[in-house]
């Protein structure tokens, strides 16, 4: 496009913007970021004849564009971040939960070793049963 027309420029680079940010872009990669550079070179053009002094509207535009994706990055980061410690505490807390239902177990494994022991020791013993012996 060697068109020096700066209506048609203009137009030309808010279409590959749209392009860009749509993700369909029909000269850079499937999945290119929306940058400054990208936008001139997905309307066929130079990056260096997409100015702030030529399209100052337009740059604004990419410019804010391109912070709100930053921004929602970060806020991805986040949350993702966020989930994952709320996944390692509750499996700290499930492990702690575990550990501890675990020494009930084996205290209770222990007492009912020690109650049988008791119920085999009676019974080997003499006992004399208590009561009316009529």
């Amino acid at each position: 496009m060697s068109s020096t027309n700066p209506k048609m420029a203009e137009q030309s680079f808010r279409e590959a913007f749209e392009r860009l940010k749509s993700n369909c872009p029909e000269l850079l990669a499937l999945g290119a970021p929306v940058t400054q550079n990208n936008v001139a070179r997905e309307a066929g053009r130079d990056p260096s004849a997409l100015k702030k002094s030529r399209y100052p509207l337009l740059i604004s535009e990419i410019q804010a564009f391109t912070e709100s994706e930053r921004e929602q990055k970060k806020e991805k980061k986040r949350a993702t971040d966020n989930r994952s410690r709320t996944l390692h505490k509750r499996l700290a807390d499930s492990q702690n939960q575990v550990g501890k239902l675990s020494s009930i177990v084996a205290a209770q494994q222990d007492l009912i070793a020690e109650l049988l022991d008791e119920i085999e020791r009676l019974k080997d013993s003499k006992v004399i049963p208590l009561g009316n012996n009529r």
